[in-house]
């Protein structure tokens, strides 16, 4: 018996699925790795940890499902989280940490970039909003602030590429991954001269562009052995998790769209055109020829429930994470819709989609003294959901969207994907296995096996069969409120540089040693 397995490569974990030929799961196993902030603007990561992360989680699971099984593994094939950078020396050995897609250092660079014409330029060859998340700012603030490690590197790599290299020793980079770096031209499918130029390199310090299908060569011999893996197993390239969890969905074509809420979120459509917007507000990144995701993204989805939960939930074991979020979910249930008036904006990280303000902070409004806890509990969940519905109302104004899909953290609870339905007032839909992108990752698989003769026929294999349908008199109470969260994030813009200025002036001196142990260790 053969069987696809599936690596996805998230912000904060890794999770590995094994399928059958069916899409049927065998079974799943999840990993976890930190994310470090040595300064208020500044997300990293330990690729080495990362890659120890993998092999554990994928020797876990072949020992525990696989191996015992006698099942052939047909192909791995990976997705990841979009925007990370790594710069690596002439061995492939990391310099320093990768720095993730949340990550704002690059806030000046993308500010006088986007209001420039050569950034208007850029964003319309690229698909990718100017933004501190691009690697293509990443690198030019490598350049302009870490002149060591600029002249030392070899390759700037996505994660992805680098774990890839790891296991195979090919420097490769999908379509999506390589359109969301800000390099790429997603018209041509080749790196974008003025994004080069702009950066300082040339298109040999990237990995080489290839297909979502694309195989990456076999696995080193030591994995083949150390893993028990056979030598002619497929590595794919795969793609972006985004990407992945569109078509996990089933989302394809006109009046759909798909929210994903982990870590970060989004909201989705994919189609054979792109979205063309003169505000910059939407991404456009390539799966596969003509067909392109378009969307915006959040920097603050389930990590700010999470760091609200890790802050002030009731932790019996403080590795319970989940339990106490269950909690809070249940104290939020018994507040009225709209939290009695208090308001929060989810911008801990910044935000991309659709105010893309680097700048932006945190905060709660409309504070009176009968809230307590279980009103802020509420209040943040509808703050990021707020947020996710501001981009999704900008997208509304380019396609037509009469229904939804729901997947990630908040698509397995459900009194969060009910508030999404009152919020948009549209049915929402989802599938009866949350992990869309591992799901997407099969299909693409699958696809490249034949079982499938593309991924339009691919998707259209995809049910929704749970449906939530909107409360219209909630919807409008959101609705009410909605005006004024809106209104603040966009009232406070000089608020948000000055308080962001501050944060930056007083980091304390111990954040600014952590951050040089972390680029050079």
């Amino acid at each position: 018996m053969k069987c696809i397995i599936t690596i996805e490569l998230g912000t904060n974990g890794i999770r590995v699925f094994a399928f059958d030929l069916n899409g049927r799961v065998i079974g799943s196993m999840k990993g976890y790795y930190p994310t470090f902030h040595t300064e208020p603007d500044h997300s990293e990561q330990d690729p080495e940890q990362i890659f120890i992360t993998t092999l554990y989680v994928l020797k876990n699971l072949l020992n525990e499902y696989i191996h015992p099984k006698k099942y052939k593994v047909a192909c791995i094939c990976f997705s990841a989280a979009m925007h990370s950078l790594l710069a690596v020396d002439k061995n492939g050995n990391p310099l320093g940490n990768a720095i993730t897609w949340s990550d704002n250092r690059a806030k000046k660079e993308a500010l006088e970039l986007r209001n420039s014409a050569a950034g208007k330029k850029l964003y319309a060859a690229t698909g990718t909003p100017i933004h501190p998340m691009s690697p293509l700012l990443k690198i030019a603030w490598i350049r302009s602030r870490d002149a060591a490690r600029f002249r030392q590197t070899s390759k700037f790599l996505s994660i992805k590429s680098y774990i890839i290299h790891q296991l195979t020793g090919e420097y490769l980079i999908d379509y999506s991954i390589a359109s969301a770096t800000g390099l790429l031209n997603i018209h041509t499918v080749s790196w974008e001269a003025d994004a080069l130029q702009y950066a300082g390199i040339t298109a040999a310090k990237l990995p080489d562009l290839a297909p979502v299908f694309a195989t990456a060569g076999k696995l080193k011999k030591a994995y083949q052995q150390s893993l028990g893996l056979l030598a002619e197993t497929k590595i794919i390239v795969g793609s972006s998790d985004g990407c992945l969890a569109t078509l996990g969905d089933g989302v394809k074509g006109e009046g759909n769209a798909t929210i994903t809420i982990e870590d970060s979120g989004a909201v989705r459509v994919m189609g054979p055109t792109v979205l063309k917007d003169d505000q910059m507000r939407f991404f456009n990144y390539l799966l596969t020829d003509n067909c392109y995701v378009s969307g915006g993204p959040t920097n603050n989805g389930g990590n700010i429930f999470e760091w609200f939960t890790r802050q002030f939930g009731d932790f019996t074991n403080p590795f319970d994470i989940e339990h106490s979020m269950q909690q809070l979910i249940e104290e939020a249930s018994q507040v009225p819709v709209g939290s009695d008036g208090l308001l929060f904006l989810p911008y801990l990280l910044g935000e991309r989609a659709p105010i893309w303000n680097a700048n932006a902070r945190g905060a709660y409004f409309g504070l009176n003294i009968k809230h307590e806890r279980k009103h802020f509990v509420r209040a943040t969940i509808e703050g990021i959901l707020y947020e996710i519905y501001s981009i999704g109302k900008s997208l509304g104004e380019q396609r037509t969207i009469k229904s939804l899909s729901v997947n990630g953290s908040f698509g397995t609870i459900p009194f969060c994907t009910q508030m999404i339905a009152n919020m948009f007032n549209k049915p929402v839909r989802l599938r009866q296995q949350s992990h869309s992108v591992s799901f997407g990752a099969w299909l693409l698989s699958a696809t490249e096996m034949g079982i499938y003769k593309s991924l339009d026929e691919a998707a259209k294999t995809v049910e929704l069969p749970d449906v939530y349908k909107p409360h219209k008199q909630h919807h409008a109470v959101y609705a009410d409120y909605f005006g004024i969260f809106e209104k603040l994030s966009t009232k406070l813009f000089d608020e948000f540089e000055a308080i962001g200025n501050l944060q930056q002036k007083h980091a304390v001196p111990e954040e600014l040693e952590k951050k040089k142990q972390s680029v050079f260790r």
